[in-house]
């Protein structure tokens, strides 16, 4: 049997009765371009009727570049949030055609990702040097440092995770507490996040005139989180920010395994809202850090940064909310 002939933008156009760069600006939805509408719909048709399904080789030899997104993601356990935020992030940048291929960092370096890839853009959550970023620069990648202080991106993840520890501060304080804890987690890698966090809490404390907050490792053991809840009491720590939800579930059976209680002895405070916590005991405040709004603004910021701002939306104006439960 002979094998089918792939059908291309020129059967597109006799098919439609355009020229095949009619068809590719409708198709690239390429802006400025005055075409009727009846025209477009003429081509939709042709492209439904013959099966047609646009070349990304022939687009990566157009452009210099596909229409790939690369998510480098740090070396770090994932949870519910990060899930939810590559999921979202996925279906944005889809809407505006582009595909998103995410990686783990394994150390190597994201330079030479750029070159096997030919992204339009690299989203990265680990560490990229000014040298690297120099090198995706010249290859004409767009690169957005979620954590990085600079021109490349909007510094979401640092700003929003400082401001994550700051809100569960303030509302501990709120509720009357004077000397509060925070439980870290035991795994090093999550310390990106873990800093800008603990030093939200810290500064929190520092601007209502409290000490800074009693800070102790807490593993997603039963046994160490009991100990950890045992010294925070003797310390006259009345509450604690955990650096997540798993996290404070773990203290809030530790609390339970000294016969303490929550929030009678110890007050806790989780980040992520999970599903799992409204069924803790007792139900878990928490913060919900709104993944698609993050999502939204990383959009937002490959989008500007592709020199595409006609496709900008807006990034909705609260990053995090307070969720308040039994617990704190």
């Amino acid at each position: 049997m002979a094998k089918r002939r792939r059908v291309t933008s020129i059967d597109v156009a006799k098919e439609a009765g355009v020229s095949q760069t009619t068809v590719s600006y409708v198709l690239n939805n390429v802006p400025y371009q005055t075409i009727p509408a009846e025209t477009r719909q003429r081509i939709y048709a042709a492209v439904e009727k013959l099966g047609y399904t646009p070349s990304a080789a022939a687009r990566t030899l157009r452009l210099g570049r596909s229409d790939i997104v690369l998510l480098l993601i740090a070396n770090m356990p994932l949870g519910a949030t990060a899930i939810e935020l590559i999921e979202h992030l996925t279906a944005d940048l889809e809407q505006h055609g582009l595909s998103v291929i995410t990686r783990i960092d394994s150390g190597r370096a994201v330079a030479a990702l750029g070159k096997s890839l030919a992204p339009a853009a690299v989203i990265s959550f680990a560490p990229v040097s000014e040298e690297h970023r120099a090198d995706l620069r010249s290859a004409g990648v767009y690169v957005v440092d979620v954590w990085g202080d600079n021109d490349d991106g909007p510094n979401v993840m640092a700003r929003g995770q400082f401001r994550i520890g700051r809100m569960q501060a303030d509302h501990l304080v709120s509720q009357g507490h004077t000397r509060l804890g925070y439980a870290a987690p035991a795994d090093h890698r999550l310390g990106p996040f873990l800093d800008p966090r603990l030093e939200g809490v810290r500064r929190g404390c520092a601007e209502h005139g409290f000490a800074s907050p009693s800070v102790r490792q807490v593993a997603l053991e039963t046994a160490a989180a009991a100990d950890a809840a045992h010294a925070w009491r003797a310390e006259g720590v009345t509450a604690v920010c955990a650096f997540n939800d798993e996290v404070a579930i773990a203290l809030l059976a530790g609390i339970r395994a000294t016969g303490l209680s929550a929030p009678g002895d110890l007050a806790v405070i989780g980040v992520d809202d999970i599903p799992l916590g409204q069924f803790a005991e007792p139900p878990l405040t928490t913060i919900n850090q709104h993944m698609d709004a993050i999502a939204a603004e990383l959009t937002d910021a490959v989008l500007d940064g592709l020199r595409s701002p006609s496709s900008r939306r807006a990034v909705p104006s609260e990053s995090a909310t307070l969720v308040i439960r039994r617990s704190a």
